[in-house]
């Protein structure tokens, strides 16, 4: 048996016979709605319910369906799926947080909460069969082209965070729900989208170190100093997985071996075998702690660049990233995480966040599907 088969035992295991039975019973209110966070004893906290929250459990739920996990999957989609659609405001545009009846908190709008509640909607619209969800999803597409759009390309990011900054994160997440519409529907407006996201992040994201940098003036050149320097290793990983993915033509395929190349050259400790929060353009280290998503996201870049070359070297980096991803599932509650290393390795304790789900659960179904 190869490592990549060990591994690929490693991680279902853990997701269909940990985290899953966790997150599906204990990690579900009574009234449908997902859990926003844990303490590590085990209980929940219920101060605030984020549609992105409740979006990326949509996902999560979802995708292990079609990955075969036997529980009740189904179920506890379709019961969040009317809270969820409450989230929709009368212009067809998502709000941002819910309380805890399930009412409507904060109504403002976020380009970060558009993208999930789309791939929330991509999701769903698959797993359940609802032709309306895709339906919907393309009348929120229609609103952000005709009135968020940017003639610089890109979007408006909406009322939360100020701008500037200008940020590529949040295309990132309009990309990924673009692809996932298309894969679903293959209507080609989401085609259309992916394209013209992929053009702003090739003529103004990417720099020409080939990362991709964070912080943006309001005609995408990156700001001065040292702001506009950082790069995140995990964006570079999480991109190039996008871009190696993406297209059926392999078009993205350059960009995601330059993004891929340099997080590996420059974000990943030598030590602790994982990615790194932020090194500069240069390659020198900004910050040296760890979150787990850039580790998700290393794994991903990982699966779909071996599925090209099948070589040695991207067979070792998957079992790295793995084991590096797995060092976070080391907790008092087995199913959950740590969420912060710091560099000496240890983590900072806090409460465990299910926003991360969606991170993991994404990653180990790139790695089940080789």
């Amino acid at each position: 048996m190869t490592n990549i088969e060990i591994t690929k035992q490693s991680a279902k295991k853990w997701l269909f016979e940990i985290a899953a039975p966790i997150w599906s019973t204990k990690g579900v209110h009574n009234d449908g709605m997902f859990v926003e966070e844990f303490n590590h004893d085990g209980s929940p906290i219920d101060k605030f319910r984020r549609l992105m929250v409740q979006a990326r459990q949509i996902y999560s739920f979802s995708e292990l369906g079609r990955l075969g996990w036997q529980g009740d999957w189904k179920s506890i989609v379709e019961n969040t799926m009317p809270h969820f659609l409450r989230g929709i405001n009368s212009d067809d545009l998502f709000i941002h947080t819910f309380d805890q009846q399930t009412q409507i908190q904060d109504a403002r709008l976020d380009l970060y909460n558009q993208a999930f509640g789309l791939f929330a909607l991509g999701n769903a619209g698959d797993a359940l069969g609802r032709e309306d969800l895709f339906e919907q999803a393309v009348k929120t597409l229609e609103v952000l082209n005709t009135k968020w759009a940017r003639d610089v390309g890109g979007y408006w990011e909406g009322e939360i965070t100020p701008c500037p900054p200008y940020r590529q994160n949040p295309h990132m997440h309009m990309f990924e729900a673009a692809l996932a519409n298309y894969n679903f529907t293959k209507n080609p407006i989401w085609l259309e989208t992916q394209k013209k996201i992929m053009a702003t992040f090739v003529g103004k994201f990417q720099q020409l170190c080939d990362a991709v940098t964070e912080y943006f003036d309001e005609n995408w050149k990156p700001l001065d100093g040292l702001q506009g320097q950082i790069v995140e290793p995990g964006h570079c990983f999480e991109w190039a997985w996008l871009f190696d993915i993406g297209f059926e033509n392999g078009e993205g395929v350059k960009t995601a071996d330059e993004l891929g190349n340099f997080a590996r050259k420059y974000g990943i400790c030598p030590i602790r075998k994982i990615a790194i929060n932020e090194v500069s353009t240069a390659g020198e280290i900004i910050d040296a702690k760890a979150r787990l998503w850039p580790q998700t996201e290393r794994l991903k870049a990982a699966c779909a660049r071996y599925k090209r070359t099948k070589s040695g070297e991207d067979a070792n980096e998957i079992v790295e990233s793995y084991n590096g991803l797995e060092k976070y599932f080391a907790t008092d509650v087995d199913g959950f995480w740590h969420d912060k290393m710091n560099p000496d390795g240890t983590f900072i304790i806090e409460p465990v966040k299910a926003s991360s789900f969606y991170h993991i659960t994404c990653a180990i179904s790139e790695l089940l599907r080789l």
